[in-house]
């Protein structure tokens, strides 16, 4: 009992790790539902064609993902040389910064695709932050769940095999 109890936890654990290819499919996955939702969105909020609204969708997109990987590379090195722990605190700082790149990347960008000001540009963009709140939220609960079941799948043909 103890060896199958030991075995669960194990297996648990090893459920919880996701290979390099793993992480570049999720993200990837992740992405293509946002462009695609981001330049529907554009479609229909600002009546732009789709064409136009697509690549702003993916020109914003590829600005999300490199500023994700820079800011997170200089937090980790920041975190190396000055030795703090990532309390709750550093963490919200670290989210609104990490927005506050973003936000200043994006806005203009934003403004000059869409033919809108600035202001208009920043009001949409807080729209944009709360809807992927949301969204970030929903696709990880959702992937969890479905690799749950793949990887439970995936034991028990393993256990059926043996």
């Amino acid at each position: 009992m103890n060896n199958d109890m030991n075995r669960g936890r194990n297996n648990n654990a090893a459920s919880l790790q996701k290979s390099i290819v793993e992480r570049i499919f999720h993200a990837f996955v992740f992405e293509l539902i946002a462009i695609a939702l981001t330049a529907a969105a554009i479609v229909w909020l600002m009546d732009k064609p789709l064409s136009h609204a697509g690549g702003l969708a993916i020109a914003i997109s590829t600005i999300a993902m490199l500023w994700n990987m820079i800011f997170n590379a200089a937090f980790d090195r920041a975190q190396s040389k000055m030795k703090f722990q990532r309390t709750i605190t550093v963490r919200v700082m670290h989210s609104l910064l990490f927005e506050l790149g973003l936000t200043i990347a994006v806005v203009p960008l934003a403004a000059w695709g869409l033919g809108i000001g600035l202001l208009e540009a920043f009001l949409l963009d807080i729209g944009v932050l709360l809807f992927f709140l949301f969204y970030s939220f929903v696709y990880n609960w959702f992937y969890d769940i479905i690799r749950a079941r793949l990887l439970a799948k995936r034991h028990t043909a393993g256990i059926t095999a043996h």
